[in-house]
């Protein structure tokens, strides 16, 4: 199926757009505001000023995966080229999130940790869903 047409009543073209823009977002809220970001991660508050430097330094990571994800998407979009390969890139980070959400999942507050592997393992099958459609 061509990007554009349309998958069971969803237009392909702008549920990609959406999904972008919401990543890019998301990205954005992480790299200015990694504090608040960190406090809907699963886990435990940091023990020292070191340790909370380095969480921020990993949400801004996160952040600038997902902002790099959902412009490559757009890009890809907007100059007519491939868009699927960003879908399934996005897909794959999603599914290493819940991977690593599983591994640590006995050190993690349960209900944070569920809210996020929910997150993450939804992301995951509705990004290979949009990848498949996009083609």
């Amino acid at each position: 199926m061509r990007l554009g047409e349309l998958v069971e009543g969803i237009d392909v073209d702008a549920t990609v757009r959406a999904v972008a823009v919401s990543r890019i977002a998301l990205g954005m809220s992480y790299l200015a505001t990694p504090g608040l970001a960190l406090r809907l991660w699963p886990g435990r508050p940091a023990d020292s000023r070191p340790d909370a430097a380095l969480l921020r330094m990993m949400a801004r990571h996160t952040g600038g995966r997902d902002v790099a994800l959902g412009v490559g998407a757009l890009l890809a979009q907007r100059h007519d080229a491939p868009v699927r390969g960003w879908l399934e890139a996005a897909m794959l980070a999603d599914t290493v999130d819940a991977l690593s959400i599983v591994l640590a999942w006995r050190h993690l507050p349960r209900t944070k940790a569920l809210l996020m592997l929910g997150a993450a393992l939804g992301a995951a099958v509705a990004g290979r869903q949009l990848a498949s459609a996009a083609g």
